[in-house]
């Protein structure tokens, strides 16, 4: 049956081998049929395979009474099925195009759902080297399923696979693998080293928003790929032609870089230029970009001070963030830092610390305290108005070289320190390594003359009781 799948030279006659002989079908042709489909769509002209509109050669099989009928042996089977053959069908179906909202996919994506914890990577890696296209992987990082499946294995398996297949990958599609890499922080060398492969080979075909897309990974795992020293030197150059093309992606594909401490001094140039800056003012995204810039601008005062060239005006300084992040929020219930608040509260007393307060140039702080030289911490009544933060609402128009030395000048009596309750999610996926604009935080509170005392996740996850705390 797999021979005469295989063999068939029509679409008709892939559903007539399998729906007309359904005591010869086992689990392992259903995947093989689809595939065949599939293969057989792209052949025919038409509208893209997929569309499902009814116009074209894909949506004249989606409505072929034989085609249901195979899909509802499949549906009616699947639960019987091996690993292997429920993992194949669901990326058979993805590259055949089938909506995600069909009752084949619906049905593949539950039982696939309930043994994430019985399969094994050979039942993912052999779909891997085999069967994955650009269509296949579209539909898989567009998944539920996958997105909530981010097993090692898995990864491993992707790893593995993606150094081979990557110059036949779309630049969509690799986009949307960094987004998945990025968005479940995992900080693995060979997905990573791919996409910087695939941008250096590819990077002057791009335009700046997807490049930003595949540049956010190496700063959001605070990673530095394999080939930075060609790679950087390249997204300067297209920086440098296409920065006013996009202003939004060049300040993104600017912030990834400095959050691994790359400064590109040309662009700066650009992005700091009074044209620049009024091309963004006059956007729908000034804000945000301004936001950017600001943190940018303070970026360069703090790590770049050989930097001679244009700054940003001090009118368009506002702080990057003037709360707690969203995230940190949205995992508020999952954070250690009630905890700490509370034992703080216990230990010290409420007037002795603040609780997210943001510090300029935008950075929220889980907890600010100031102590004396003999090592009492003070209540915040007792340390001079100068040295205080100013409250986030303030502008930012004060030179951050002048809070530098404001508060190198106190330290001689009072030194502040940051409490910084370190999540899970403020580090890469199973690393002690700190997310890239976590890390970058930190390197410019400590420029700025704090000192920051870390408490990881992993240390407060053992603490038993207030007291511990």
């Amino acid at each position: 049956m797999k021979r005469l799948i295989e063999r068939s030279r029509s679409v008709g006659e892939v559903l007539r081998w399998v729906t007309q002989n359904p005591g010869k079908v086992s689990a392992s042709h259903y995947p093989i049929a689809l595939h065949k489909l599939g293969q057989l769509l792209q052949q025919q002209p038409g509208p893209p395979m997929g569309a499902g509109d009814g116009r074209g050669p894909a949506g004249q099989v989606l409505e072929q009474p034989e085609f249901h009928v195979l899909c509802q042996a499949i549906v009616s089977g699947c639960a019987k099925f091996d690993n292997f053959s429920i993992v194949n069908c669901l990326y058979a179906a993805a590259a055949l195009g089938l909506p995600g909202e069909s009752p084949l996919v619906r049905v593949l994506e539950d039982e696939s759902r309930s043994r994430l914890g019985r399969f094994n990577q050979k039942d993912v890696s052999m779909v891997f080297s085999s069967e994955a296209n650009n269509k296949a992987l579209e539909a898989i990082f567009s998944s539920q399923l996958f997105y909530e499946n981010r097993q090692e294995r898995f990864i491993r398996s992707m790893a593995e696979w993606l150094p081979r297949k990557a110059e036949n990958l779309t630049p969509y599609t690799m986009a949307l693998i960094a987004k998945y890499v990025a968005r479940h922080r995992l900080r693995e060398p060979r997905l990573l080293d791919t996409i910087a492969n695939f941008l250096l080979k590819r990077g002057e075909q791009l335009d700046s928003k997807v490049i930003q897309k595949l540049v956010f990974p190496f700063s959001r795992m605070n990673y530095r790929p394999s080939n930075h020293g060609e790679l950087f030197p390249k997204l300067e150059a297209i920086l440098e032609q296409k920065a006013s093309s996009s202003p939004l992606a060049t300040v993104n594909i600017l912030m990834s870089m400095f959050q691994l401490s790359h400064f590109p001094q040309t662009v700066l140039h650009q992005v700091f230029s009074p044209g620049f800056i009024t091309n963004v003012m006059s956007s729908p995204y000034a804000l945000i970009v301004r936001r950017y810039l600001s943190l940018l601008d303070a970026a360069v005062e703090l790590e770049f001070r050989e930097y001679s060239g244009p700054r940003l005006d001090p009118r368009y300084r506002v702080l990057m963030f003037e709360h707690a992040l969203t995230a940190d929020e949205a995992n508020r219930k999952y954070s250690y830092k009630g905890l700490v608040a509370e034992a703080l509260r216990q230990l010290v007393g409420e007037e002795c610390y603040r609780q997210d307060e943001v510090l300029p140039p935008g950075y929220c702080t889980d907890f600010l305290l100031w102590i004396n030289r003999s090592g009492t911490v003070l209540p915040l009544s007792r340390v001079p108005a100068a040295s205080r933060a100013p409250p986030a609402t303030s502008p930012v128009t004060l030179s951050l070289r002048s809070s530098v030395l404001a508060l190198t000048s106190d330290l001689q009596d009072f030194a502040p320190v940051v409490l910084s309750v370190n999540d899970k999610w403020h580090y890469c996926q199973n690393s002690d390594i700190l997310v890239g604009s976590r890390a970058m935080r930190d390197r410019h509170l400590r420029l700025l003359g704090y000192c920051l005392v870390q408490l990881p996740y992993t240390e407060l996850e053992k603490v038993s009781g207030i007291e511990e705390a």
